[in-house]
């Protein structure tokens, strides 16, 4: 009964505490699609946790999709986007005026500040840009982890791949929802630009052998997604420090983030790039080693003309094939 009494409680207040939130959140985007409550975008990721789970075990017994064209035209379609976002993002800041340093949320109806989350097109109605247009890359970015288990690439379903998928797409309503524009355009400006080259990337790598022969530079966008989150931070704790007029709840709930971000691809890099560098040097020796065998130049030993290895040195073959013919010629005799 107690414990009945003390999750009813929880529960009441967690109620109270969101029609709180509600009172301060942005009136401008009440009206917007998914924008009135959470559960549109909750029900969303969920169904993303759930193919998680289903998809592997319906992908188990069947061949792999190959999906090349798919994915050629999926990745370079987000590489668009995501530099339309960042153009239109960086067009907007700056008819605005904003300021890199501290640029409080505006919350009229000013027409550069509007433009910040919206797009004017001609005959067109009005369309959201900026946040959120993240918010809906965030959800096109779902079908990353869906091609994976259509292709059977189980092990690239990584903890840090879901956790960033999952969380980004929830994290972008909750920026949408109190605090579309102002100091979370920064960070919008710069997800989009490394996006563009994530994409890039995954583009070229879509188009086969002969152009991933070049893409030598996979590991430093793991680099400069960690130099982003740095950038992230050392940007929110400036804020900050000049007390800017930005919820601080969101510049604290930003850091928090970041953080997670940087110790998961800190590991992923560490795990991926230096932890396998020994391991490649021993493969390196091994292989100079078999080469070594091969030419007859390591320990003595030798190769006869069929390829079979034979121990022993130079100087001791001949008396080793004399011992031969002895013994085969007493077994004939015999």
């Amino acid at each position: 009964v107690v414990t009945m009494e003390i999750v009813k409680h929880l529960i009441n207040d967690t109620i109270e505490f969101y029609k709180w939130t509600l009172t301060i959140a942005d009136k401008r985007v009440a009206k917007w699609p998914l924008m009135d409550n959470p559960l549109p975008t909750l029900a969303i990721s969920s169904s993303y946790l759930l193919f998680l789970w289903l998809g592997p075990k319906y992908m188990k017994n069947r061949e792999p999709f190959q999906l090349r064209k798919t994915l050629i035209v999926y990745n370079f379609s987000m590489v668009f986007l995501n530099f339309f976002i960042f153009k239109e993002l960086f067009m907007a800041a700056r008819a605005a005026q904003y300021s890199y340093i501290c640029q409080p949320v505006d919350y009229s109806d000013d027409p550069n500040e509007v433009r910040c989350f919206y797009l004017h097109l001609p005959d067109s109605p009005r369309v959201a840009v900026g946040d959120r247009w993240q918010e809906l890359s965030g959800g096109i970015e779902y079908l990353d982890t869906v091609f994976f288990i259509l292709r059977k690439k189980f092990n690239q379903v990584t903890f840090l791949h879901v956790y960033h998928h999952c969380t980004m797409f929830t994290l972008w309503w909750i920026g949408i929802k109190w605090v579309a524009g102002g100091q979370s355009f920064f960070g919008a400006h710069m997800n989009a630009l490394i996006h563009v080259l994530m994409y890039l990337y995954y583009g070229l790598a879509s188009c086969g052998p002969k152009i991933q022969k070049y893409l030598w530079w996979k590991k430093y966008l793991t680099i400069i997604q960690m130099v982003q989150f740095h950038v992230t931070i050392g940007h929110t704790a400036l804020s900050l420090y000049v007390n800017c007029d930005f919820p601080h709840w969101m510049h604290y709930s930003l850091i928090c983030y970041a953080i997670t971000f940087i110790v998961l691809f800190g590991n992923f890099y560490y795990q991926t790039y230096r932890r396998q560098q020994p391991a490649r040097r021993d493969a390196a020796s091994s292989s100079k080693a078999g080469k070594a065998v091969s030419n007859g130049n390591l320990n003595g030993l030798s190769r006869a003309a069929n390829g079979a290895p034979l121990m022993g040195s130079k100087e001791e073959k001949p008396q080793e094939n004399s011992g031969r013919r002895k013994r085969k010629g007493r077994a004939k005799r015999d």
